[in-house]
């Protein structure tokens, strides 16, 4: 699943090329993409018909298209959905689902006429007209920031991790505390922290949780220098370019392999359907909390 680099990156990428067109047509080619909108297609359609782009934004793994008039186009990426910037008369792509087409930039009248394309093989992204979202969507208000957003509050994450019992990676992976922050990349910042991901949160020093903050914000930033990650197709930015940081991941991915650091082998474990990726020297498991059964 695009995780908060790989988004940023496309909406960096709409930004460039869709802010300030106008969405001259919508034609909606499959209902699934657009099923949390209760207008249905056809009303979907006519909510955005006509509108025109002022920014593009993103809280999370959750962007969107800040309209005129204070609405929004809301969209997430789901497993394997794209947004496609392309010339008008570029074929089809098999997964096509949502077609919109775009004026030409204010500055640019003669220009190349563009459509804007969401393409979506398994369906579980989608798009959702937003009234009154251009700011933040009230669907999407309840997630948190996430670590690259210049409001992050460092010292209020730092304390109710350590006020959970919970697993530290799991409270990466909980959009309530922070958002944006992955399967791939919560491996990446913990092997780079050294800290195993089940170590309770209660049992972690200030100091340590910062550092797995720092870093979260670390791998991720470098990810966004090399356009994010892609392991198959399915992952690419607006211009249709995959991502290379696949190519420095030093944990997730990684079993077997020895430890970049200490030369150990790399051990997957299950981890919430998932996998989890760690070095079992540089990450020692926590030791088990002592009960009264343990006397």
């Amino acid at each position: 699943m695009p995780e908060l680099p790989e988004v940023e990156v496309v909406r960096r990428g709409l930004e460039t090329h869709v802010t300030g067109r106008t969405l001259v047509a919508v034609e909606v080619l499959h209902p699934r993409p657009v099923r949390r909108d209760p207008r249905g297609p056809e009303g979907f359609a006519a909510a955005l018909t006509g509108r025109r782009v002022e920014a593009v934004r993103r809280r999370g793994k959750y962007f969107w298209l800040a309209l005129d008039h204070g609405d929004a186009l809301l969209g997430h990426l789901g497993m394997s959905g794209q947004m496609l910037v392309q010339p008008v008369g570029a074929p089809d792509e098999r997964h096509l689902r949502v077609r919109f087409a775009l004026s030409p930039a204010l500055a640019d009248t003669e220009g190349e006429r563009l459509e804007l394309r969401f393409v979506d093989q398994r369906m579980f992204g989608g798009l959702a007209f937003s009234p009154g979202g251009a700011e933040l969507p009230s669907e999407i208000a309840h997630i948190a920031r996430d670590p690259l957003d210049p409001a992050f509050d460092d010292d209020a994450f730092v304390g109710r991790v350590r006020r959970r019992s919970s697993g530290i990676k799991r409270q990466l992976l909980d959009q309530s505390l922070v958002s944006g922050v992955g399967n791939i990349y919560a491996d990446e910042a913990l092997w780079r922290a050294r800290v195993h991901g089940e170590r309770p949160g209660d049992r972690l020093t200030r100091a340590q949780v910062r550092e797995v903050l720092a870093q979260a914000r670390a791998v991720m930033a470098a990810a966004l220098d090399e356009g994010g990650t892609s392991f198959d197709a399915l992952y690419v930015n607006v211009n249709g370019e995959s991502g290379y940081f696949d190519r420095s991941l030093l944990a997730y991915g990684q079993e077997g392999l020895p430890c970049g650091r200490c030369g150990t082998p790399i051990r997957r474990v299950s981890f919430m359907n998932r996998s989890s990726y760690f070095c079992p020297h540089c990450q020692p498991a926590p030791r088990r909390r002592r009960t009264g059964l343990d006397t």
